[in-house]
């Protein structure tokens, strides 16, 4: 059996936005608890948050050999989504994209396929429950990507695996229907705890492991986490900062997610111990979705310099509120009406095709001659007048300075007003873009910006994916 690869750069995606539990008890009489639940947008979907992550992941001189993307909730059918994700990473046409869509379970299928071909894993999903329900209440909408490649470059190694599958009725969801199903927890449980038991135990026991430092914890169950964490505790605490909302990283303690996240669970909870764990810890990674996959990973001396820029506590903390209807109406749950305007037309294929180093991984063209930045990109320069002399320039990764910007609460959106504003990119380049995750009384001439991939609008079954900018949170 050849040598696993080892996790050599990670990230992890969470939308900005927040339904807070005291918003959900208020609209439905029901008791949620304190804290809020982190959604993505009306213009985030499963490939959009599954980009946010991938295009962080810093990787140098590593170029994927493959792309495995794995989530509950796909953009398409009977079209790859990893597809999208490929090209939005500026990764021409070389190499493997494939979806592992379905199950949360896939999410561990992904880590596992990237680390036997050093690929790159990207898990993402957008987690819908019924209004009152659990799924509601404890979901979480987010992403998270590990690159694997030479054991020798890994900030963490897998040094045991071990998995086990049971078939029993506990959680599903048919095709079509907007949230998921599930049985009684208490039976969830009993059939869960042998299988976390033994896939646990044996794992430790193949990497010689009497205690491990850190524990990641994934189960729709709440309660096979609570018993699998008394099983096996960790031992070194999590550190959570003060100024994180309580009840927003219920589970972190342990390695968990901010809330149960479909297929992105597991790989937000790795995240969140990679952001803390200190060099020779082991992880050991339990998850529990249609039987077990026990994983123990080992932290390398270079985790250091290998940790992601943006840790998952710094981005729990810097949610904005939401209201709950405005959420309703992003997932299509409350029907409310339109804007009285045209819907947009379906973008069609071909031009969609020709032009998909610029729509999908915003790269524009520089003169040879004097460097004049187009956008989107030109054969003929605007600055000197020579034809056929640009190079590609890409952008998706350059932040930018809002030059002018204006309110539109006429224009069709989902969430009205549309702001567009005129960007000057750093290093050369102006474009005019919609502002997204901001308000128009936010907005100020000089605002530093960052460029996102979102769906623009969804018409005739088909996403429009094109880029917009928010605002930059380090530099407000």
């Amino acid at each position: 059996m050849p040598t696993p690869k080892g996790i050599v750069a990670y990230a992890a995606h969470l939308p900005c936005h927040r339904v807070r539990h005291a918003d959900l008890a208020a609209a439905l009489g029901t008791k949620a608890g304190p804290g809020a639940r982190v959604v993505a947008s009306f213009d985030e979907d499963s490939t959009t948050l599954a980009v946010e992550a991938a295009r962080r992941v810093p990787r140098g001189a590593e170029r994927p050999q493959a792309i495995f993307f794995a989530t509950t909730s796909p953009a398409y059918l009977d079209k790859t989504n990893a597809a999208a994700v490929h090209a939005a990473l500026g990764l021409g046409t070389e190499g493997l994209a494939v979806d592992l869509a379905g199950s949360a379970r896939s999410g561990v299928g992904a880590l596992l396929a990237a680390a036997a071909t050093g690929g790159l894993a990207v898990l993402a999903d957008v987690r819908t429950g019924l209004p009152g329900s659990a799924d509601e209440r404890d979901g979480a909408d987010g992403a998270a990507a590990f690159l694997f490649g030479d054991p020798g470059q890994a900030i963490a190694e897998i040094v045991a695996r071990v998995s086990v599958t049971a078939e029993f009725l506990d959680r599903w969801r048919v095709p079509g229907e907007p949230a998921a199903r599930r049985w009684e927890e208490r039976f969830g449980l009993e059939s869960y705890l042998p299988l976390v038991t033994e896939a646990g135990r044996r794992a430790l026991k193949e990497a010689d492991v009497a205690a491990p430092d850190h524990v990641v914890l994934s189960s729709p169950n709440p309660l096979v986490i609570r018993r699998a964490a008394e099983l096996f505790p960790a031992q070194v605490p999590a550190r959570v900062p003060a100024r994180v909302p309580a009840g927003i990283v219920a589970g972190l303690p342990a390695g968990k997610a901010p809330g149960h996240a479909g297929a992105a669970d597991v790989g937000l909870g790795l995240a969140e111990v990679l952001d803390r764990a200190a060099p020779g810890e082991t992880v050991l990674v339990l998850a529990a979705v249609d039987g077990c996959d026990a994983l123990v990973l080992r932290v390398t001396d270079r985790i250091e310099r290998g940790r992601q820029a943006r840790p998952v506590s710094a981005q729990l903390a810097a949610g904005r509120a939401v209201p709950y209807a405005t959420y309703l109406t992003w997932r299509g749950l409350l029907d409310r009406e339109p804007p009285r305007r045209p819907e947009p037309e379906p973008p069609a294929g071909p031009p969609s095709a020709r032009s998909q180093a610029w729509k999908f991984a915003f790269t524009g063209s520089r003169c040879r001659g004097c460097g004049f930045v187009h956008l989107p990109p030109a054969r003929v320069c605007k600055g000197c007048g020579a034809a056929d002399e640009m190079e590609p320039h890409p952008l998706s990764g350059v932040r930018g300075t809002v030059a002018t910007f204006t309110a539109d609460r006429l224009a069709y959106s989902p969430s009205p007003p549309l702001i567009d504003v005129v960007v000057d990119f750093d290093g050369g380049g102006r474009y005019t873009m919609e502002l997204a995750d901001a308000a128009p009384d936010e907005v100020t001439i000089g605002m530093r910006v960052e460029t996102t991939f979102r769906r623009l609008h969804t018409a005739g079954g088909v996403h429009n994916y094109f880029w917009k900018v928010r605002p930059v949170e380090d530099e407000r």
